[in-house]
């Protein structure tokens, strides 16, 4: 089997590279925003990207975390996974990219902010402002419907 790199493929070679961000994320209900900074190192697989990153823990010791994203032509999406050396949660990812060509919009389930015993919906955007600066957004959604933005982190590309 060889697959050959589409247009969506070539979409996500713009995210191969070496990265360095920097996040506001919300430290929990009641809490102040927490600030993170970290590094990611981006390297392209044929028709797949591998995203590692890595970021001091609240000991010191280091966190990392490895995001995979492809596109897949027989369901017409993106697709990926996220773990990270905090979490015991296998993320799974679906989505598309915007109109405007520099949004990827990926959904997840996981646990629940609010109750452990639920799962709830996750809108991962990763958005390039600039060919070496992204975002990433993390939102939520409440049991009312609505969505929260729990962390935003801006990477730019080292030179």
């Amino acid at each position: 089997m060889s697959a050959r790199p589409q247009a969506e493929h070539k979409w996500l070679e713009r995210l191969v590279g070496e990265w360095v961000w920097e996040m506001q994320g919300s430290g929990g209900p009641d809490q102040p925003p927490v600030a993170h900074t970290g590094t990611d190192s981006v390297r392209a697989l044929n028709v797949w990207v591998q995203c590692e990153g890595q970021m001091p823990g609240p000991d010191g010791a280091p966190m990392r975390t490895v995001m995979t994203l492809g596109y897949d032509p027989a369901k017409g999406k993106y697709v990926g996974t996220f773990i990270g050396s905090m979490m015991t949660n296998l993320w799974v990812y679906e989505g598309t990219v915007d109109e405007t060509g520099n949004k990827l919009v990926l959904s997840a389930d996981g646990p629940s902010f609010t109750d452990p015993t639920k799962t709830a919906k996750y809108l991962d955007t990763i958005e390039f402002l600039s060919d070496d600066h992204r975002t990433l957004s993390s939102q939520f959604q409440a049991d009312d419907g609505t969505w929260h933005q729990f962390c935003l982190a801006h990477y730019r590309r080292k030179a």
